[in-house]
């Protein structure tokens, strides 16, 4: 098991930090890259035609502002991409989150919410979970302790709200 998260800046890693614990929790191995679709274009579409070759089952792309990573990495890769839209200075990540979701027929590019990094990290899994059943058993344990918090929590709100 083993994923790419490509980073269209190093700013980004703030972001998609809070996603790699995640991954760290399920025992999925990820190379974390900074690879720019502007900057850096003919070394993006390198590493995305030769992915499935080099390993990877699936890329995650975090990009801000004119977010065209996950985009250019869909094009050229038959792996499933998730898009990761990071907050911007400008339009509070909107630009982000629209230059990744409005993907042309033909290029798929599952989308999470701006800074959604949790998420993006966690669909990588399940997506993962199809081929690898001890995934799909963590995951579920995953969502059975989160039910378990917010029924402690519903407990607490209810003994403080009684006393």
């Amino acid at each position: 098991m083993k994923i790419a998260v490509i980073m269209g800046s190093d700013s980004d890693f703030d972001v998609v930090s809070k996603g790699l614990k995640i991954l760290k929790e399920f025992g999925v191995e990820a190379e974390v890259r900074v690879i720019s679709a502007h900057r850096t274009p003919f070394q993006a579409l390198d590493f995305a035609k030769n992915a499935e070759e080099n390993g990877y089952e699936l890329i995650i792309g975090a990009a801000g502002k004119a977010a065209h990573l996950p985009g250019v990495l869909a094009g050229v890769t038959p792996l499933p991409v998730i898009g990761l839209p990071i907050k911007s200075s400008t339009m509070d990540g909107m630009d982000s989150l629209l230059s990744i979701v409005q993907m042309p027929k033909g290029v798929p590019v599952a989308t999470v919410a701006i800074n959604g990094a949790e998420n993006a990290f966690l669909l990588a899994v399940q997506i993962l979970s199809v081929k690898y059943a001890e995934l799909r058993t963590k995951f579920k344990e995953y969502k059975e302790n989160m039910a378990k918090q917010v029924i402690e929590k519903d407990e607490k709100i209810k003994l403080k709200i009684k006393n």
